[in-house]
């Protein structure tokens, strides 16, 4: 069963929410009964290892973000392409 994270719009107060993919979304603050927003989330995610133990599709040497938290497209997380050609 998926989390959701939420933020009240009125109080502020953040939360994770248990549901189901079909569940309508959480539509009350639980601390003040305010309107609440679901926030996108990165989701937990895997990673497949090669036999080295390496991630498998992954050049990490080749990869800014490592060395400067920023891709060679200016992402803050890496987006699955290989490197621009002014990285390699």
């Amino acid at each position: 069963m998926p989390t959701y994270d939420y933020q009240c719009e009125k109080c502020g107060y953040r939360f994770e929410q248990f549901q189901k993919m079909s569940d309508a979304p959480v539509k009350i603050c639980p601390e003040c009964q305010g309107s609440v927003r679901r926030l996108l989330s990165g989701g937990a995610g895997f990673f497949l290892k090669g036999s080295d133990n390496s991630p498998v599709g992954h050049r990490g040497s080749e990869c800014s973000l490592e060395q400067t938290g920023k891709t060679c497209c200016g992402l803050d997380e890496r987006c699955g392409k290989p490197p621009c050609e002014s990285e390699r």
